[in-house]
């Protein structure tokens, strides 16, 4: 009997999921390093060329190390792209040079005291590069030979297993006796012969490099996962200088009695003691004498500084006087307040004490243009996915300058969601104006009550 099948093919589109922030367009600050000057593609950044090309400046004294007891003060009114220009700094700094960035209203918490919250970020915007030589045993591997192969099984621990392994190079092949350890290390990894294979002789480690060229047609098919690397060359034994990256907090929390190294995966850190870190200090400046580490301080950015009272900008301003203190890049949107904590009335520029300004180099955002807030605009959409018409540009850049710049991205969030709605393929100027009737602006709400 035949049989008629109806085979439905069904379409999914799959949406890939991805968590924009306020500056998730930005991948730097689109200047050139060599010349200092503001690039015209500016990485996401708009317009801003003098506070940019300042920011620049501050890099350049970073990377040269001449950053100790510095500061600088991006100042500016709400809007005008100051964290923006700090996520830019972050993003062209790269991996070598830390980046801490935090809020003033961050360093007070009832967990910790204020001056050690400010402390832990300083120290978490350094780094430490230590440098250490090991000895390594590198080469694909011939044969692997187990005496007593019962006792690989991970649940039968301390049987003495024990074996031989063969390692060779394009120049020479040796034979090593393996112990119990090493036996369990090359069962849990897998290891098999034409796997290309390094063994830490200090620690006794085993990594798996990659499966030998050689060994390239032993299979018709490989996993995705499989990567193939040419047979080591030279000798099988060999030193190798090798370099890893720590922050000085995460040292300190290593060595605290109270937390230990199981701090920086629980988060319960607490007071650190002054005799800690002092000691952690002189181990550090010795391992710098003899060559062992070197320390990278790096750009503590603290944003709405002005909302640090007395007590914490006299502790930063002690702090950062310190030989290997990192560099200080600061915002603030007010141009006249109180210090707070100070008793006196007076009002301050950008709210700080004279002493600490006076540390610092100022630099000015300005306001954006309707050219530059209606490029940023199509910058947002692009980077959201989201379909906008050209009149509907004009319009969003519009409200940003009459409103703000944050209340027009929202906007155009809704009236995406509008747009949807309609089954339209664009955001649309009725969709905008049906958003901002739906949705009031601080002045509008002003109005209403």
């Amino acid at each position: 009997m035949d049989l008629d099948l109806n085979v439905c093919e069904t379409k999914t589109d799959m949406k890939c999921l991805e968590r924009l922030s306020a500056h998730s367009h930005i991948h730097g600050l689109g200047v050139d390093m060599d010349t200092l000057q503001p690039r015209e593609d500016g990485e996401g950044v708009v317009g801003q060329r003098r506070a940019r090309r300042a920011a620049a400046i501050a890099l350049k004294m970073a990377q040269e190390g001449k950053i100790a007891g510095r500061g600088m003060l991006l100042a500016g009114e709400q809007g005008t792209g100051k964290t923006a220009i700090a996520v830019g700094m972050a993003h062209a700094l790269g991996e070598n040079i830390p980046f801490t960035m935090a809020s003033a209203s961050e360093f007070f918490s009832f967990g910790v005291s204020k001056t050690e919250a400010i402390m832990q970020a300083v120290r978490n915007t350094i780094n430490i590069e230590l440098t250490e030589e090991v000895e390594l045993m590198e080469g694909e591997v011939v044969e692997i030979v187990i005496e007593k192969e019962g006792a690989l099984a991970e649940d039968r621990p301390g049987n003495g297993a024990i074996g031989t392994l063969t390692l060779r190079t394009t120049d020479m092949e040796t034979l090593y006796q393996v112990g119990e350890n090493l036996v369990a290390q090359l069962e849990r990894e897998r290891i098999r012969a034409g796997d290309v294979v390094s063994i830490n002789k200090n620690t006794g480690r085993i990594t798996k490099t990659g499966r030998s060229y050689s060994r390239v047609r032993d299979f018709d098919a490989v996993s995705s996962e499989t990567v193939f690397v040419e047979c080591p060359r030279g000798e099988v034994r060999k030193k190798k200088t090798t370099t890893q990256t720590v922050t000085l907090w995460d040292i300190d929390v290593i060595n605290s009695q109270a937390h230990g190294a199981n701090a920086l995966f629980s988060g319960e850190i607490g007071e650190i003691s002054r005799e800690i870190r002092g000691d952690v200090d002189r181990k550090i400046e010795e391992w710098c004498v003899e060559g062992k580490a070197k320390v990278v301080p790096g750009i503590l950015f603290i944003d709405e500084i002005n909302m640090l009272d007395l007590e914490c900008l006299s502790f930063l301003n002690t702090v950062l006087e310190t030989e290997n203190a990192p560099m200080l890049v600061a915002a603030t949107n007010v141009s006249e307040a109180k210090i707070r904590g100070n008793e006196d009335e007076t009002k301050f520029p950008y709210g700080l004490p004279p002493d600490f300004l006076d540390r610092l180099l100022i630099t000015r955002t300005e306001q954006y243009s309707s050219e530059e807030l209606e490029k940023i605009v199509r910058i947002r959409a692009d980077e959201e996915d989201v379909s906008v018409s050209q009149s509907s540009f004009g319009k969003l850049a519009e409200i940003a300058s009459k409103v703000s710049l944050r209340y027009a991205m929202h906007l155009m969030t809704v009236a995406g969601v509008i747009s949807e709605q309609k089954r339209k393929k664009e955001i649309q100027p009725d969709d905008i104006e049906k958003a901002f009737s739906l949705f009031a602006d601080k002045e509008r709400i002003k109005t209403a009550d």
